[in-house]
């Protein structure tokens, strides 16, 4: 075995965290007998020589020493091996030719020639099929599926296998691999979908038929019964108690998987299939084989969210960029909730989503949370099988929805955590009626397994608004919980987010806690005027915050909280902060300012004391304060004095910046002001044909509100609709306030309200606030049409 390896030049070659000199040692640990030396040399292979998917060229060198060690019976987990080797070589490159000058074109060829090199070994996983190792046989049709050259001939052996497979992990794993042929190879599709069809027959054991009900909605949707959701919950009911009446013993037989063995579940979605954030390995952090995640059911994008959930890259936006929850999420302050601001009034600064106000993987519904394997006494593949389900069903939401009420009505804890976690991944995708479905995971709050009620919490708290059909649920576990735990608070914060007057005892006790709990705070304005007795304890712990690192963590929730209440009584708490922060630095500074403006821009003409300390910011007098602070400044000395003269000429200049960013700071302030800042309309204008399309949308939208004139905001706002999804919210709201004037555009909302997919959905991603933003707009976009019905 590793004949030729030491004559390899590994010192030459690289892979994620520098020289491959490492890698020999690595393979040769995969052929120890010790399993804790495997498994640390596998962690080693996914962490360097196949970071989070990536080919190397220590990684194509590794490929016929990992062919061989397959191919070795004396070594034990080669399941794993295969596994490896699967997600090396399938991974499947865009149809569009890349120019060899682009940067990604050598990620490509390398890609490209691991494929081919694989591929070129295939043969090697056909003799496996018979393998004894069960889970050398659980991995060996998906690495044939995927990677071999005759499709044709890899589904007849796969056909054949499955009548003399007694391994039930493994026949499903079979089963999936059709179902990936079928996908894969258009001339064998009619061929294996009547196959799959077969095994639907009465006869078959129900965990058969339901891994054939799966692929079928993946492969072929339209031969699905009528009655698919019902079907395939009876089916895993049968599947549940065949189980059960296994007895313990159930999973400690020849087909039991452990360690390597056991990371994915028959059929694991490959890396080769979808490299989104599921598969993006990184050691023992995200492997369960090829396409590391949850297995089959793992759907990508928005369907199957986990750490991918923290919006990065282009799609994060700060400052005046943040927008909605789909842009920023970072509290009631981030899009148009109740007390929120917009454009540069969202905000997200330091620290900003994070916490309980930003969804995790684990919110998400990763594989990880929502497998419980350890705890099923059997059927731990059902999961992974009902997650491809769901994904296969996409937007046939009624089906999921009833799936989902038969997961939740199960006799099963674990079976109805799986299916809450399942919830995310539906609700946060496609709209739908899910008041039942809502009621039912309310229902779970009262369980004593930690996970289930966990789990319930934690999807409440993203609704918001949706979450109405929980609210005695919600209300009861917050008073009778002692609040301590993350779970009863989190239920506090559901209950406050649907601005119910219950949560305002439990909230008064959360605020008094010495480490303020940020996510109570942020979730004060959703309770409006209910709110009001909470007003003394947030002045007094915004008078007790002092000028230091934790400034904005402690600061910000509460200026927010008394923002959203109006309490204009705090007026010297918060103006005690912007003297604490005049000319004295500090750590996200600039975001507290503005938060504190916000605040004072709510208090309206009651802030007139405000006044010296608002020109002073307006006229740049304390530490050049930035754009966003100034155009923030002019909304709270209009609020406060109704003095045109003051505020208009500041932000017209500041229209002239060259930054987007400053103008369309300016652009906001500006409509906030309305009519009385008509002058500056011809700057407005100018600005309608800016490249910068955010801009754009908000000088359109200022312009409506300076002039009352939809004529020549209507045309560029209907564009913005179409090429910026992330504006609606805004756009929305704005020809809500035209009323009859907005009538050019009634197409574009009946066409949003009769989409099922939300507006805002990201794939590899999702932000906190984005089901609250959707459903915002649909509410809008109703209220824009009532003058058209």
């Amino acid at each position: 075995m590793f004949t030729g390896m030491d004559e390899v030049d590994w010192a030459s070659m690289g892979h994620a965290y520098g020289p491959a000199d490492d890698v020999p040692g690595l393979l040769r640990s995969l052929a120890s007998a010790d399993p804790a030396e495997r498994e640390t040399a596998l962690d080693g292979m996914y962490t360097a020589v196949h970071h989070q998917g990536d080919v190397y060229d220590s990684t194509l060198a590794c490929i016929p020493f990992l062919l061989e060690l397959v191919a070795s019976p004396e070594v034990q987990d080669r399941g794993a091996i295969v596994e490896l080797l699967t997600s090396i070589g399938g991974i499947d490159l865009d149809d569009d030719e890349l120019d060899p000058e682009d940067e990604e074109f050598e990620d490509a060829a390398n890609y490209a020639m691991a494929a081919a090199a694989v591929a070129a070994g295939a043969d090697v996983f056909v003799g496996l099929l018979g393998d004894p190792d069960a889970g050398v046989r659980l991995a060996a049709p998906c690495a044939l599926a995927m990677l071999h050259g005759d499709p044709a001939r890899v589904l007849a052996l796969l056909r054949t296998r499955l009548e003399g497979e007694r391994d039930t992990e493994v026949r499903l794993a079979l089963v999936e691999a059709v179902g990936r042929i079928a996908l894969r190879h258009e001339p064998l599709r009619a061929e294996s979908v009547s196959w799959l069809t077969t095994l639907l027959a009465p006869d078959r054991p129900p965990g058969l038929r339901l891994s054939a009900l799966t692929q079928l909605a993946r492969c072929a949707p339209g031969l699905l019964p009528d009655d698919v959701a019902s079907t395939a919950t009876a089916l895993l009911r049968a599947t549940d108690e065949a189980a059960a009446g296994a007895g313990p013993g159930a999973r400690s037989g020849p087909g039991a998987r452990s360690g390597a063995e056991a990371r994915s579940g028959p059929g694991a979605g490959s890396g080769a299939e979808a490299r989104s954030g599921a598969e993006a390995r990184s050691g023992a952090e995200a492997r369960s084989g090829p396409g590391a995640g949850s297995g089959p059911g793992a759907g990508s994008g928005a369907e199957a969210g986990s750490g991918a959930e923290a919006r990065s890259g282009a799609e994060a936006r700060s400052g005046a960029e943040a927008r909605s929850g789909a842009e920023a999420g970072s509290g009631p302050g981030a899009g148009s909730g109740p007390g929120a601001g917009s454009g540069a009034e969202a905000g997200s600064g330091p620290g900003a989503g994070s916490g309980a106000e930003a969804g995790s993987g684990a919110e998400a519904g990763s594989g990880a949370e929502a497998a419980g394997d350890d705890r099923r006494p059997g059927a731990p593949w059902a999961d992974d099988l009902l997650r491809t389900l769901h994904s296969a069903l996409g937007d046939r939401v009624d089906d999921r929805i009833a799936l989902l009420t038969g997961q939740l009505t199960s006799a099963d804890p674990d079976q109805r955590t799986d299916a809450v976690w399942m919830c995310h991944g539906l609700i946060r995708a496609w709209r739908g009626p899910y008041d039942e479905v809502v009621r039912l995971v309310g229902t779970q709050l009262g369980d004593p397994d930690p996970l289930l009620h966990g789990a319930a919490v934690s999807l409440l708290e993203s609704l918001f608004g949706l979450a109405l059909p929980a609210a005695d649920a919600l209300a009861e576990r917050v008073r009778s919980a002692g609040g301590e735990r993350p779970a009863d608070r989190r239920a506090l914060v559901a209950l406050a987010r649907l601005g119910d007057a219950r949560a305002v005892p439990a909230l008064a006790r959360a605020l008094e806690q010495p480490d303020l709990p940020r996510d109570a705070a942020f979730a004060v304005p959703y309770l409006g005027d209910r709110a009001a007795p909470l007003v003394p304890v947030l002045r007094r712990r915004l008078g007790e915050v002092g000028l230091d690192e934790q400034l904005y963590d402690r600061a910000v929730p509460l200026l927010t909280g008394l923002a959203g209440v109006r309490a204009a009584e705090a007026l010297p708490e918060v103006l005690r902060v912007l003297r604490v922060l005049r000319g004295a630095p500090a750590r996200g500074g600039e975001w507290v300012t503005e938060a504190a403006l916000r605040a004072l821009t709510t208090f309206g003409a009651a802030a007139l004391p405000a006044a010296p300390e608002l020109r002073a910011l307006l006229g740049g007098a304390s530490s050049h304060p930035s754009s966003s602070v100034v155009a923030a400044a002019a909304r709270a000395l209009w609020a406060a004095t109704g003095d045109v003269a003051e505020v208009v000429p500041v932000l017209r200049e500041l229209l002239t910046a060259d930054g987007p960013d400053e103008r369309r700071a300016a652009a906001a302030a500006l409509g906030a002001v309305g009519r009385a800042a008509a002058d500056a309309a011809p700057a407005l204008r100018g600005l309608l044909a800016s490249p910068e399309r955010w801009l754009r949308m908000d000088a359109a939208v200022a312009l409506w509100r300076v002039t009352g004139e939809a004529r020549e905001s209507l045309p560029v706002l209907r564009t913005a609709w179409e090429e910026n999804r992330y504006g609606r919210v805004e756009i929305a709201e704005c020809l809500a306030e035209m009323g009859p004037s907005a009538g050019p555009a009634a197409p574009l909302l009946r066409a949003e309200l009769a989409r099922p997919r939300r507006h805002n959905v990201l794939d590899g991603g999702s932000g906190s606030h984005d089901i609250e933003q959707d459903e915002r707009l649909l509410t809008l976009c109703r209220a824009a049409l009532r003058p058209h019905a």
